[in-house]
Protein backbone atom coordinates (compact mmCIF):
# COMPACT_ATOMS: atom_id res chain seq x y z
CA UNK A 1 0.00 0.00 0.00
CA UNK A 2 1.07 3.57 -0.94
CA UNK A 3 0.99 5.60 2.18
CA UNK A 4 1.30 9.75 1.97
CA UNK A 5 2.32 10.12 5.45
CA UNK A 6 3.88 7.82 7.63
CA UNK A 7 5.12 8.49 11.29
CA UNK A 8 8.36 6.00 12.99
CA UNK A 9 8.49 6.42 16.81
CA UNK A 10 7.70 10.18 16.87
CA UNK A 11 7.56 12.02 20.42
CA UNK A 12 7.08 15.15 21.24
CA UNK A 13 8.11 16.78 25.05
CA UNK A 14 7.00 20.06 26.52
CA UNK A 15 9.45 19.57 29.49
CA UNK A 16 7.78 16.89 31.46
CA UNK A 17 5.01 16.11 29.48
CA UNK A 18 4.63 13.70 27.08
CA UNK A 19 2.51 14.95 24.23
CA UNK A 20 3.27 12.34 21.71
CA UNK A 21 4.98 9.01 22.74
CA UNK A 22 6.45 6.67 19.83
CA UNK A 23 3.59 7.66 17.94
CA UNK A 24 3.71 5.23 14.50
CA UNK A 25 0.82 6.44 11.70
CA UNK A 26 0.19 5.18 8.08
CA UNK A 27 -2.09 7.38 6.17
CA UNK A 28 -3.14 5.38 2.88
CA UNK A 29 -3.09 7.53 -0.13
CA UNK A 30 -6.65 8.60 -1.47
CA UNK A 31 -7.64 7.51 1.77
CA UNK A 32 -9.85 9.99 4.17
CA UNK A 33 -7.75 8.64 7.89
CA UNK A 34 -10.18 9.57 10.32
CA UNK A 35 -7.66 10.51 13.56
CA UNK A 36 -9.57 9.92 16.41
CA UNK A 37 -8.83 10.78 20.65
CA UNK A 38 -10.38 12.66 22.87
CA UNK A 39 -8.96 16.28 23.68
CA UNK A 40 -5.44 16.34 24.87
CA UNK A 41 -4.80 13.15 23.34
CA UNK A 42 -2.25 14.35 20.65
CA UNK A 43 -3.98 15.40 17.82
CA UNK A 44 -3.00 18.95 17.23
CA UNK A 45 0.51 18.08 18.42
CA UNK A 46 0.98 15.69 15.41
CA UNK A 47 -0.40 18.38 12.97
CA UNK A 48 1.72 20.64 14.16
CA UNK A 49 5.05 18.63 13.79
CA UNK A 50 4.48 17.28 10.09
CA UNK A 51 2.96 21.21 8.93
CA UNK A 52 6.69 21.93 10.46
CA UNK A 53 5.39 24.34 13.07
CA UNK A 54 7.17 22.73 15.55
CA UNK A 55 10.26 20.17 15.63
CA UNK A 56 10.17 16.36 17.15
CA UNK A 57 12.10 15.86 20.31
CA UNK A 58 12.50 11.89 18.64
CA UNK A 59 11.52 10.33 15.89
CA UNK A 60 10.46 11.38 12.55
CA UNK A 61 8.14 11.26 9.57
CA UNK A 62 7.75 10.52 5.96
CA UNK A 63 6.09 12.42 3.80
CA UNK A 64 5.65 11.74 0.10
CA UNK A 65 8.46 9.53 0.62
CA UNK A 66 10.87 12.25 1.60
CA UNK A 67 12.06 12.25 5.31
CA UNK A 68 11.43 14.58 7.99
CA UNK A 69 15.46 15.26 8.32
CA UNK A 70 15.63 15.74 4.78
CA UNK A 71 16.99 18.75 3.38
CA UNK A 72 14.04 18.36 0.64
CA UNK A 73 11.14 18.22 2.96
CA UNK A 74 9.70 21.69 2.54
CA UNK A 75 9.22 20.14 -1.17
CA UNK A 76 6.81 17.10 0.20
CA UNK A 77 4.94 20.07 2.65
CA UNK A 78 4.08 21.90 -0.71
CA UNK A 79 1.98 19.05 -1.92
CA UNK A 80 -0.28 19.80 1.62
CA UNK A 81 -2.79 22.05 3.18
CA UNK A 82 -3.80 22.61 6.26
CA UNK A 83 -6.09 24.36 8.60
CA UNK A 84 -4.72 24.15 12.43
CA UNK A 85 -7.09 24.68 15.47
CA UNK A 86 -8.52 27.83 13.76
CA UNK A 87 -8.68 28.40 9.84
CA UNK A 88 -6.09 31.34 9.48
CA UNK A 89 -8.25 33.99 7.74
CA UNK A 90 -8.25 37.68 7.67
CA UNK A 91 -11.35 39.28 9.11
CA UNK A 92 -11.44 42.80 7.19
CA UNK A 93 -11.06 41.12 3.91
CA UNK A 94 -13.58 39.27 1.67
CA UNK A 95 -13.08 35.52 0.71
CA UNK A 96 -11.47 36.38 -2.91
CA UNK A 97 -8.86 38.91 -0.91
CA UNK A 98 -7.70 36.26 1.34
CA UNK A 99 -7.32 33.40 -1.31
CA UNK A 100 -5.29 35.98 -3.25
CA UNK A 101 -2.73 36.59 -0.39
CA UNK A 102 -2.67 33.62 0.69
CA UNK A 103 -1.21 32.95 -3.46
CA UNK A 104 1.35 35.70 -2.88
CA UNK A 105 2.18 34.33 0.30
CA UNK A 106 2.97 30.93 -2.01
CA UNK A 107 4.86 32.80 -4.77
CA UNK A 108 2.45 31.32 -7.12
CA UNK A 109 2.33 33.60 -10.50
CA UNK A 110 -1.47 34.49 -11.12
CA UNK A 111 -4.39 34.86 -9.39
CA UNK A 112 -5.71 31.80 -11.85
CA UNK A 113 -7.62 29.45 -10.23
CA UNK A 114 -9.62 31.68 -7.68
CA UNK A 115 -13.02 31.95 -9.14
CA UNK A 116 -13.11 28.19 -9.25
CA UNK A 117 -11.80 27.73 -5.62
CA UNK A 118 -14.39 29.96 -4.50
CA UNK A 119 -17.28 28.14 -6.40
CA UNK A 120 -15.52 25.05 -4.92
CA UNK A 121 -16.29 25.99 -1.09
CA UNK A 122 -19.44 27.76 -1.83
CA UNK A 123 -18.34 31.44 -1.34
CA UNK A 124 -18.30 32.25 -5.03
CA UNK A 125 -21.57 34.47 -3.71
CA UNK A 126 -20.25 36.73 -1.10
CA UNK A 127 -18.63 39.32 -3.22
CA UNK A 128 -17.59 42.75 -0.64
CA UNK A 129 -18.80 41.07 2.19
CA UNK A 130 -15.85 40.48 4.94
CA UNK A 131 -14.71 37.53 6.41
CA UNK A 132 -16.19 39.28 10.11
CA UNK A 133 -19.55 39.09 8.86
CA UNK A 134 -19.42 35.14 8.14
CA UNK A 135 -20.85 32.53 9.88
CA UNK A 136 -18.26 29.85 11.70
CA UNK A 137 -19.19 27.59 8.99
CA UNK A 138 -18.30 30.05 6.13
CA UNK A 139 -15.00 30.84 7.70
CA UNK A 140 -14.15 27.37 8.38
CA UNK A 141 -14.80 26.65 4.22
CA UNK A 142 -12.40 30.08 3.59
CA UNK A 143 -9.76 28.37 5.26
CA UNK A 144 -10.05 25.03 3.59
CA UNK A 145 -9.83 27.31 0.18
CA UNK A 146 -7.05 28.74 1.56
CA UNK A 147 -5.28 25.75 2.04
CA UNK A 148 -6.58 24.51 -1.01
CA UNK A 149 -4.35 27.17 -2.66
CA UNK A 150 -1.08 25.85 -4.62
CA UNK A 151 -3.19 22.89 -5.41
CA UNK A 152 -2.05 19.99 -2.88
CA UNK A 153 -3.00 16.70 -2.91
CA UNK A 154 -3.13 16.04 1.07
CA UNK A 155 -5.13 18.18 3.14
CA UNK A 156 -4.78 17.98 7.22
CA UNK A 157 -7.56 19.24 9.03
CA UNK A 158 -7.94 20.13 12.67
CA UNK A 159 -11.38 19.41 14.41
CA UNK A 160 -13.13 20.84 11.55
CA UNK A 161 -16.40 20.93 13.16
CA UNK A 162 -16.07 21.99 15.83
CA UNK A 163 -18.56 24.30 17.32
CA UNK A 164 -20.67 24.28 13.96
CA UNK A 165 -24.08 24.40 13.80
CA UNK A 166 -26.06 20.98 11.92
CA UNK A 167 -26.04 22.62 8.65
CA UNK A 168 -22.79 23.93 8.76
CA UNK A 169 -21.42 20.45 9.42
CA UNK A 170 -23.25 18.85 6.52
CA UNK A 171 -21.66 21.49 4.37
CA UNK A 172 -17.94 20.73 5.61
CA UNK A 173 -18.79 16.99 5.50
CA UNK A 174 -19.91 17.41 1.73
CA UNK A 175 -16.95 19.46 0.80
CA UNK A 176 -14.47 17.12 2.48
CA UNK A 177 -16.31 14.03 0.46
CA UNK A 178 -15.62 16.16 -2.69
CA UNK A 179 -12.30 17.11 -2.69
CA UNK A 180 -11.37 13.52 -1.79
CA UNK A 181 -13.96 11.77 -4.60
CA UNK A 182 -13.69 14.14 -7.10
CA UNK A 183 -10.30 16.08 -6.60
CA UNK A 184 -8.74 12.47 -5.35
CA UNK A 185 -7.36 14.52 -2.22
CA UNK A 186 -6.29 12.47 0.57
CA UNK A 187 -7.25 13.90 3.82
CA UNK A 188 -6.22 13.73 7.32
CA UNK A 189 -8.71 14.69 9.76
CA UNK A 190 -8.60 14.93 13.94
CA UNK A 191 -12.05 14.47 15.39
CA UNK A 192 -13.17 13.43 18.60
CA UNK A 193 -16.41 14.12 17.41
CA UNK A 194 -16.67 10.17 16.50
CA UNK A 195 -20.74 9.83 14.88
CA UNK A 196 -19.62 12.92 11.98
CA UNK A 197 -16.36 11.54 11.89
CA UNK A 198 -17.94 7.74 10.93
CA UNK A 199 -19.79 9.41 7.84
CA UNK A 200 -16.81 10.44 5.67
CA UNK A 201 -13.67 8.27 7.25
CA UNK A 202 -12.19 5.64 4.75
CA UNK A 203 -9.32 4.41 7.74
CA UNK A 204 -8.81 5.03 11.03
CA UNK A 205 -6.08 5.93 13.83
CA UNK A 206 -7.14 6.13 17.18
CA UNK A 207 -4.32 7.93 19.75
CA UNK A 208 -5.00 7.89 23.09
CA UNK A 209 -2.12 9.71 25.54
CA UNK A 210 0.20 10.78 22.71
CA UNK A 211 0.56 6.58 21.58
CA UNK A 212 -1.41 4.93 18.71
CA UNK A 213 -3.24 1.95 19.61
CA UNK A 214 -4.94 1.06 16.87
CA UNK A 215 -5.21 1.52 13.43
CA UNK A 216 -8.21 0.26 11.05
CA UNK A 217 -10.12 0.31 7.98
CA UNK A 218 -13.43 1.20 7.65
CA UNK A 219 -14.11 -2.50 6.48
CA UNK A 220 -12.18 -3.74 8.99
CA UNK A 221 -14.01 -1.47 11.69
CA UNK A 222 -17.37 -2.45 10.62
CA UNK A 223 -16.46 -6.57 10.78
CA UNK A 224 -15.20 -5.36 14.45
CA UNK A 225 -18.43 -3.87 15.18
CA UNK A 226 -20.62 -6.32 16.82
CA UNK A 227 -24.28 -6.11 17.62
CA UNK A 228 -24.76 -5.36 21.30
CA UNK A 229 -27.42 -4.55 23.83
CA UNK A 230 -28.18 -1.21 25.26
CA UNK A 231 -28.80 -1.39 29.12
CA UNK A 232 -30.22 1.40 31.26
CA UNK A 233 -30.85 0.22 34.46
CA UNK A 234 -31.15 2.09 37.90
CA UNK A 235 -27.47 0.91 39.35
CA UNK A 236 -24.36 0.56 37.13
CA UNK A 237 -22.53 -0.87 39.95
CA UNK A 238 -25.03 -3.73 40.48
CA UNK A 239 -25.36 -4.67 36.75
CA UNK A 240 -21.38 -4.75 36.63
CA UNK A 241 -21.26 -7.26 39.48
CA UNK A 242 -24.26 -9.38 37.36
CA UNK A 243 -22.36 -9.41 34.61
CA UNK A 244 -19.15 -10.28 36.07
CA UNK A 245 -20.24 -13.10 38.01
CA UNK A 246 -22.17 -14.45 34.37
CA UNK A 247 -18.62 -14.14 33.01
CA UNK A 248 -19.94 -11.46 30.15
CA UNK A 249 -18.59 -9.12 28.29
CA UNK A 250 -20.04 -5.88 28.54
CA UNK A 251 -18.86 -1.71 28.19
CA UNK A 252 -20.04 0.97 31.04
CA UNK A 253 -20.58 3.76 28.82
CA UNK A 254 -22.10 5.90 31.31
CA UNK A 255 -24.03 5.95 35.04
CA UNK A 256 -26.96 4.26 34.14
CA UNK A 257 -25.92 2.28 30.86
CA UNK A 258 -23.38 -0.21 29.42
CA UNK A 259 -23.42 -2.32 26.59
CA UNK A 260 -23.29 -6.12 26.61
CA UNK A 261 -21.83 -8.08 24.23
CA UNK A 262 -23.34 -11.43 24.81
CA UNK A 263 -26.20 -14.02 23.78
CA UNK A 264 -28.09 -13.97 27.44
CA UNK A 265 -31.31 -15.01 28.43
CA UNK A 266 -33.04 -11.56 29.03
CA UNK A 267 -35.21 -13.29 31.83
CA UNK A 268 -32.48 -15.10 33.56
CA UNK A 269 -30.30 -11.43 33.97
CA UNK A 270 -33.63 -9.09 34.98
CA UNK A 271 -34.17 -12.18 37.80
CA UNK A 272 -30.29 -11.76 38.86
CA UNK A 273 -30.61 -7.90 38.56
CA UNK A 274 -33.63 -7.73 40.73
CA UNK A 275 -32.06 -10.00 43.65
CA UNK A 276 -30.14 -7.05 43.12
CA UNK A 277 -32.40 -4.42 43.88
CA UNK A 278 -31.69 -3.29 40.20
CA UNK A 279 -34.17 -2.50 37.75
CA UNK A 280 -33.56 -2.10 34.17
CA UNK A 281 -35.35 1.14 33.13
CA UNK A 282 -34.53 0.35 29.64
CA UNK A 283 -33.33 -2.55 26.82
CA UNK A 284 -31.94 -1.82 23.29
CA UNK A 285 -30.69 -4.20 20.34
CA UNK A 286 -28.39 -2.11 18.74
CA UNK A 287 -24.70 -2.15 16.13
CA UNK A 288 -21.86 -1.31 18.33
CA UNK A 289 -21.05 2.31 17.16
CA UNK A 290 -18.01 3.88 16.63
CA UNK A 291 -17.88 5.83 20.20
CA UNK A 292 -18.58 2.41 22.21
CA UNK A 293 -15.47 1.27 19.91
CA UNK A 294 -13.21 3.40 21.06
CA UNK A 295 -13.73 3.47 24.48
CA UNK A 296 -13.22 -0.27 24.34
CA UNK A 297 -9.96 0.53 23.04
CA UNK A 298 -9.14 3.24 25.64
CA UNK A 299 -11.03 1.97 28.54
CA UNK A 300 -14.57 3.28 29.80
CA UNK A 301 -12.40 6.14 32.16
CA UNK A 302 -11.44 8.03 28.87
CA UNK A 303 -14.93 9.17 28.76
CA UNK A 304 -15.75 9.25 32.60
Amino acid sequence: MEYVLTTNSLSKNYRHFKALHRLDLHVPKGAIYGFVGKNGAGKTTLIRLICGLQPPTSGDYTLYGIRSNDKDIAKSRRRMGAVVETPSIYLDMTAEENIREQYRILGLPSFQGVTELLELVGLSDTGKKKARNFSLGMRQRLGIAIALAGEPDFLVLDEPINGLDPQGIIEIRELILKLNREHQITVLISSHILDELSRLATHYGFIDNGHIIKEISAEELEAACRKCIRLEVSDIEALARVLDSMGLEYNIISGTQADLFANVTITELVLALARENCKVLSLLERDETLESYFISLVGGEAHA
